[in-house]
């Protein structure tokens, strides 16, 4: 008699686990979905369904995320957070989560993200850190978010990404960066290779506009042409070129690729149309007044030689003509009177 009472409440208690809607929450059991928007909540409701799938936490006053925050709905799917106050979250914040799919934490004041925060979190497809105060994304946080197809990291304070971190996420389709204190300076030409490859391939971006140095202020890095970055490092400037290299490299193989092997039944596609490389302001002014010297050298030399040759015809004119008054004067020298050659008859006598 005992034991079914025990066994009774058990199974009561385990139905009420399953069925349980915290009172400040909306739950439908069909869809399993959780709403909690706008409800004043200062920390995660507890009593939720087991088996929710999507928890919606909008618009609250939640400042922090202990260890485990999310222990009683593990098979969550979609979690959003955006809007709350959230300051602090614990590496192990997500522990258990390993379905979850959606994660926004937007609208925030997150400063830091741990490398470890999205360890146990395989699966994640989306993530949303816009407006928030984030200054750095490490490196290593990819080993557990390259699954990710969609990351905004939009107004934060983000002055560089690291390409390592870029490399690691292979199936990322969009990336949004805008409104970050970006640096273009040197070590901002590997972003704009993976910038351009990852546009080469595909992908979605918006506008990535350069804060500092002054003189590239408000110009988005993938229009800045590459003749600017001159005075960076040689090692850096060759590391560019070979990187230049690997891109029309993959450029290639993917035109042979697209038209397909001999023989094959598929149609090439059209080759895309190249975009016009910015132009440089010094190397425009250089090549005008080079240009310009040129022609005006051979100006002068066809001026020059026009000159020498109406000399040389004048001159040429002048000496024809004493020439042929010369000729005229010969004969009546030659053919002089009798009286005048006498006198030297007779000197000679």
């Amino acid at each position: 008699m005992t034991g079914d009472i025990v066994f009774t409440l058990v199974g009561m208690l385990l139905i009420h686990r399953v069925a349980g809607c915290p009172k400040e929450c909306v739950c439908n059991t069909k869809t399993k979905v959780v709403d909690c928007r706008g409800r004043g909540l200062y920390d995660i409701p507890r009593k939720m369904q087991f088996d929710t799938q999507e928890l919606y936490l909008q618009n609250n006053r939640i400042r922090g995320l202990g260890s485990m925050a999310f222990r009683e709905t593990p098979l969550l799917k979609v979690l959003d957070l955006a809007n709350n106050s959230i300051t602090s979250l614990s590496a192990n914040t997500f522990q258990g989560l390993r379905g979850l799919q959606v994660l926004n934490l937007a609208n925030n004041s997150i400063r830091e993200i741990d490398k470890r925060l999205f360890n146990p979190i395989k699966t994640l497809s989306v993530l949303n850190l816009s407006f928030n105060h984030i200054a750095n994304l490490p490196g290593t946080l990819a080993d557990s978010i390259n699954n990710l197809t969609r990351l905004s990291v939009r107004h934060n304070r983000l002055q560089r990404l690291d390409r390592l971190l870029l490399d690691s996420l292979t199936k990322l389709q969009a990336l949004f960066f805008h409104n970050n204190p970006w640096k273009c300076d040197c070590q901002a030409i590997g972003l704009k290779l993976w910038l351009e490859t990852f546009l080469f391939k595909g992908g979605t971006i918006d506008e990535l506009k350069c804060t500092h140095p002054e003189t590239l202020r408000e110009k988005d890095l993938r229009k800045i042409p590459y003749e600017m970055f001159q005075t960076c490092p040689w090692t850096n400037y060759n590391y560019l070129f070979a990187n230049i290299h690997h891109i029309d490299s993959e450029h290639k193989l993917s035109r042979s690729h697209s038209h397909g092997e001999p023989g094959g039944e598929g149609l090439p596609e059209c080759e895309p149309k190249q975009r016009p490389r910015p132009v440089n302001l010094r190397h425009t002014i250089a090549t005008v007044v080079i240009t310009g010297v040129v022609c005006g050298i051979v100006c002068l030399m066809m001026l020059a030689a026009a000159v020498y040759g109406c000399v040389y015809a004048t001159i040429m004119a002048k000496y024809q003509r004493e020439l042929k008054k010369a000729e005229h004067k010969a004969p009546s020298v030659e053919q002089g009177s009798p009286e005048e050659k006498e006198p030297l008859d007779g000197s000679l006598a």
